[in-house]
């Protein structure tokens, strides 16, 4: 992607009052299978849906920004973006086109607009905060939306995906909000010293699928809970991490939490601990993988480094 059409594009957008609500890939798919879906017809449908469209939908300027930059593609007679934009606590986002089925792809939906909403909550009021790191940061989104909390806070963003820090330097550009970017899996470049570290890692079980979907073992929370222990390790004195994520719920035991509990009091660490939503992703439940699984919930923890 050519981040200076991706820039482009965003403005363009803005000036235009767009907005889209993300959805679920489960959701995507059912809405663009419908007869009234088969082209685009706005430009919810162009960088939203996804839906093929013809040249002339778009502003002659526009799309050749878009068409010289890479960020649209010929299909047959017509054109597709490779790019979708979603809004997330009132700003747009750039974010890969459906389907995100590769293995780079950047994916945005509803459990980022429930990321962004934990933040802004816990965030409220809170000051101090020098050094923020968004492990895992895929869009930008959360670290994005932190840094509208925390006025002169130095932001970091991680991913192992070069894909996601370049919408991520996008979309930070268009925010405002000035970004060091790091290509890194998980918190291995992050230097110790962090005021607040937040994360959304990938929860679901999906061998052989888009790596930001894979959790690993623990029903999909392995992955959450390293992340966890290794940013705590790493928090300064007073510092927090705030983490949201899913977790598998077998026999009424939520095992992420009772690792949390378990494993951070020997680095100095407290732990409050709840539940966003109750049930999140019932569809995966029919795998084989989640046979046991009553529900998945989506958690939020705040990890926090005595002073």
């Amino acid at each position: 992607m050519e981040e200076q059409a991706g820039l482009a594009l965003l403005c363009a957008l803005d000036a235009l009052e767009y907005a889209f609500v993300p959805v679920t890939p489960e959701t995507h798919k059912r809405v663009v299978a419908r007869a009234d879906k088969c082209r685009a017809c706005d430009l919810r449908d162009v960088f939203g849906w996804s839906l093929e469209f013809d040249e002339d939908l778009l502003r002659c300027d526009l799309f050749v920004t878009l068409r010289d930059g890479g960020l649209v593609e010929r299909c047959g007679a017509r054109w597709k973006s490779k790019v979708r934009a979603s809004t997330v606590a009132g700003r747009l986002f750039l974010h890969s086109a459906f389907p995100t089925d590769r293995d780079d792809s950047v994916f945005l939906g509803p459990d980022t607009v429930r990321f962004a909403g934990f933040l802004l909550d816990e965030l409220d009021g809170a000051g101090g905060v020098e050094r923020l790191v968004d492990i895992g940061a895929g869009a930008g989104v959360g670290g994005i939306v932190a840094a509208a909390r925390l006025p002169g806070a130095a932001v970091e963003l991680v991913d192992v995906n070069e894909k996601a820090l370049g919408f991520a330097r996008v979309n930070a550009a268009h925010a405002g909000v000035p970004v060091a970017t790091y290509r890194s899996d998980g918190v291995e470049a992050v230097a110790p010293g962090l005021d607040l570290a937040i994360a959304n890692p990938p929860f679901i079980i999906d061998e052989g699928g888009p790596a930001y979907r894979a959790g690993g073992g623990m029903h999909g929370a392995e992955l959450s809970l390293e992340w966890a222990l290794a940013a705590a390790a790493r928090l300064a004195p007073g510092g927090r991490m705030l983490l949201y994520t899913g977790s598998a719920i077998v026999a009424g035991r939520d095992a992420l939490r009772a690792a949390l509990e378990r494993e951070l009091p020997a680095l100095g660490c407290t732990l409050v601990y709840r539940e966003i939503d109750p049930d999140i992703f019932g569809e995966e439940l029919a795998r084989p993988a989640y046979r046991d699984v009553e529900r998945i919930a989506a958690v939020g923890a705040v990890i926090a480094k005595s002073g």
